[in-house]
């Protein structure tokens, strides 16, 4: 893709997850999740503007109080991706990052490298993070895995633990849920429906790669913890309370 300034920042957020209800509302260290992600996506200076996008009231007002931009959309919607096609199509944007609702942790310099990504290349219109982990942190299907080709292009995505180490010990790359897209990248996103690759491993940038949509890859240094279940958030609020 080519560099534009017309690209926002994305923050889809519900209060229907079945593991942690209420999750973007919580508080981690006196501050509701959704306001620390805001606060963190808002430093970024390549973003035209960043909004959260919902379908939920209750998140809606909660960011009206806090003068966090809200965006209402579908409640039709089958995944955040979906999100933030609507968004981009209804703000009239040329690109998007997105930026998780339950990753308190992002910081500007991360979102700095996906846009980067993004415009590395003309033929570029998907872009995504990763950063390097030891054995035991890639063990969990929870922690999303990455094998990235010589020229930073993204070979497969899997919970399961990837390379398998039979001859060597491999550098495993955990994969960062943030994305940057081109709207048409969105587009074609939306219009897809869910691929088996995407069904079986329950991870949708999977339909990108069944499609044959390249996606580059940046390195970050900063590992962050999604949100998700009760300990994810114990485990936030340690780490907020130490910084």
């Amino acid at each position: 893709m080519r560099p534009t300034p017309n690209i926002v920042g994305v923050i889809p957020a519900r209060m229907g997850a079945t593991r942690l209800p209420g999750k973007p509302l919580r508080s981690i260290a006196g501050v509701p999740m959704i306001q620390r992600v805001y606060q963190g996506a808002a430093g970024c200076a390549l973003l035209r503007s960043v909004v959260v996008a919902t379908d939920g009231e209750e998140i809606a007002s909660f960011c009206r109080s806090a003068a966090i931009p809200v965006h209402m959309t579908s409640a039709g919607h089958a995944s955040g991706t979906d999100r933030v096609w609507q968004v981009v199509r209804e703000l009239d944007a040329d690109a998007a990052v997105n930026i998780q609702g339950d990753e308190p942790m992002v910081q500007p310099e991360m979102l700095t490298a996906l846009v980067e990504a993004l415009f590395s290349a003309p033929d570029i219109e998907v872009a995504s993070l990763y950063t390097p982990v030891s054995a035991e942190e890639a063990q969990p299907a929870s922690a999303c895995k990455v094998v990235v080709e010589a020229n930073g292009r993204a070979l497969y995505f899997s919970r399961a633990v990837i390379p398998y180490p039979r001859e060597a010990a491999p550098q495993y790359l955990k994969h960062l849920g943030y994305y940057a897209y081109s709207r048409a990248a969105l587009e074609a996103f939306h219009a897809w429906p869910p691929s088996p690759l995407e069904l079986a491993e329950r991870l949708e940038q999977l339909r990108f790669l069944d499609h044959g949509v390249r996606i580059a890859m940046a390195s970050t240094p900063f590992n962050t913890i999604g949100i998700d279940t009760p300990e994810d958030l114990a485990q936030a609020e340690a780490w907020f309370a130490a910084h």
